[in-house]
């Protein structure tokens, strides 16, 4: 795999991944976030960090586009497996050591919201990634 490529996926997946987890945390479960987990850990928005969290991203998206270049997935389904089974095993290592040792979430059921959401974003993240990669095949 050429390093064009793994660069090119590893910036849109972090672009991808920064906007869906803007749209799916921000948008569609913000007020459920806010009844669900324990807000004394989060920062105001204005408060945030950003350049942490475009690194973030940027880093998820490239251990996405990694993985992907090594399990020779060619095709937007293949990246989109890749990334849900990638998004559900490291999800449920976080959120599990979350729940084990510390006060974030406020029951069980809020790990359960949060995999299914993070599996979803990183099927997303995995299918554009590999949408991507697949571009010019001609460059192999």
């Amino acid at each position: 795999m050429k390093t064009t490529k793994i660069m090119l996926g590893g910036v849109a997946g972090g672009i991808i991944l920064f906007l869906a987890n803007w749209f799916v945390y921000g948008i569609l479960l913000k007020n459920y976030m806010a009844a669900n987990y324990n807000q004394c850990f989060m920062k105001p928005m204005e408060d945030m960090t950003w350049w942490a969290l475009i690194l973030s991203n940027l880093s998820l998206g490239f251990l996405l586009t990694i993985v992907i270049s090594w399990s020779n997935s060619t095709s937007v389904i293949a990246g989109a497996k890749v990334g849900g089974i990638l998004g559900l095993l490291f999800t449920l290592f976080i959120d599990l050591q979350f729940y084990a040792m510390s006060n974030m979430f406020h029951d069980l059921s809020v790990v359960f919201v949060d995999l299914i959401a993070s599996v979803i974003i990183l099927i997303t993240g995995g299918a554009v990634i590999a949408w991507v990669m697949a571009m010019d095949k001609k460059e192999e």
